[in-house]
């Protein structure tokens, strides 16, 4: 992935108000894989009795860190958007803790990328959520 590819996908990123709204901050990317983080907040928790995280942020980090993969793959067209992602919750998040996400796009045809996400919390071998998906591929 060239410097040029690198840093549009991650002006576009750092540029999307979701990700601003939920702290997102972008950790790694290139050669289609990336890696973002969501610092733990207050405000993102889903439950007041247990201080966890919602499911709704942890779905919208996986979607994002899927379509910057896909993004910073060497195949990859302008932009991407999510056809389908499927995400199975495994695990709360410990409070307090930072949730990363790791996405690799593992293949691409001439109009769809194909993505599998892990969210981890650093507390556990076991994911917070593991997650498979298709998205566009937008030639430029």
């Amino acid at each position: 992935m060239t410097e040029e590819r690198t840093k549009i996908a991650r002006q576009f990123i750092e540029a999307l108000p979701h990700c601003r709204a939920l702290g997102m901050e972008l950790d790694s990317i290139g050669q289609g894989e990336a890696e973002i983080f969501m610092p733990y907040s207050e405000a993102l928790i889903g439950d007041p009795d247990t201080g966890v995280i919602h499911g709704g942020a942890v779905s919208a980090l996986m979607d994002t860190c899927a379509g910057a993969s896909v993004m910073s793959h060497p195949k990859s067209g302008a932009a991407t958007a999510t056809i389908d992602l499927r995400i199975d919750y495994m695990r709360a998040a410990k409070p307090g803790a930072t949730i990363t996400a790791h996405a690799i796009c593992y293949h691409m045809t001439r109009s769809v990328a194909f993505v599998r996400v892990s969210a981890n919390d650093g507390t556990s071998d076991v994911p917070v959520a593991a997650a498979t998906g298709a998205f566009t591929v937008e030639r430029m």
